[in-house]
């Protein structure tokens, strides 16, 4: 029989997990027709293009390329770093609800993200529960992003982790693999209910935190 794991410390993936964020929120709003913003988000401000702000390119250096590149969409392209807020929907109560209950009870509590350094510092200022962390790990301040294993090693050496005893909350499955071969305890997040059954299990919360 599998013994569980005594947990001593929660990382979380931000986006996805506590955060809902998509640039379809803001394009819906400049680009009417659906066909257009999925063309623009697919071929002008593409998530590979979005990818250089998560290993720490700024704005001031990949905008105006792009602008040169597409000068069509000049409005639209430099609304990604103006009305970069406007991109997000809100947090899902349910998992800070969770995350809340674990900061009450002392748990350790740290933020594993794929995130730009200036979106970084715009959003921890939005939100007040990303105060909550004992630590976070962003791609953008560290030029590192997930799955690349020196991330998970850097999060592990940082933060004086043990992958054994640290459960891993995770919605990308490929980060989550490479979290899992670092030696976390996993969790693959699909909605805070889930979660929480998980959370119970370890013996981390109690009741019906959702």
């Amino acid at each position: 029989m599998v013994s569980t794991p005594v947990i001593q410390g929660v990382v979380f993936d931000v986006g996805g997990v506590l955060i809902d964020w998509n640039p379809r929120y803001l394009y819906r709003t400049m680009i009417p027709e659906e066909p257009d913003m999925e063309r623009f988000l697919t071929e002008v401000c593409t998530p590979e293009w979005h990818a250089q702000h998560d290993l720490g390119a700024s704005y001031e250096d990949t905008i105006p390329p792009l602008v040169a590149a597409h000068p069509q969409w000049a409005n639209e392209i430099r609304a990604w770093s103006e009305r970069f807020v406007e991109m997000y929907g809100g947090f899902f109560d349910g998992t800070v609800a969770v995350m809340e209950d674990l900061h009450q009870r002392g748990i350790p509590l740290f933020a594993s993200t794929n995130w730009g350094a200036e979106s970084w510092a715009t959003i921890k200022t939005r939100y007040e529960f990303l105060g909550w962390f004992d630590g976070a790990l962003v791609s953008g301040e560290i030029g590192l992003a997930k799955p690349d294993p020196r991330f998970f090693d850097l999060l592990v050496e940082t933060f004086s982790l043990r992958p054994p005893v640290t459960l891993y909350i995770e919605d990308n499955l490929s980060n989550l693999r490479a979290a899992a071969d670092r030696g976390f305890v996993t969790h693959a997040f699909t909605s805070a209910e889930s979660l929480a059954e998980d959370l119970r299990r370890y013996g981390l919360i109690d009741g019906s935190e959702t």
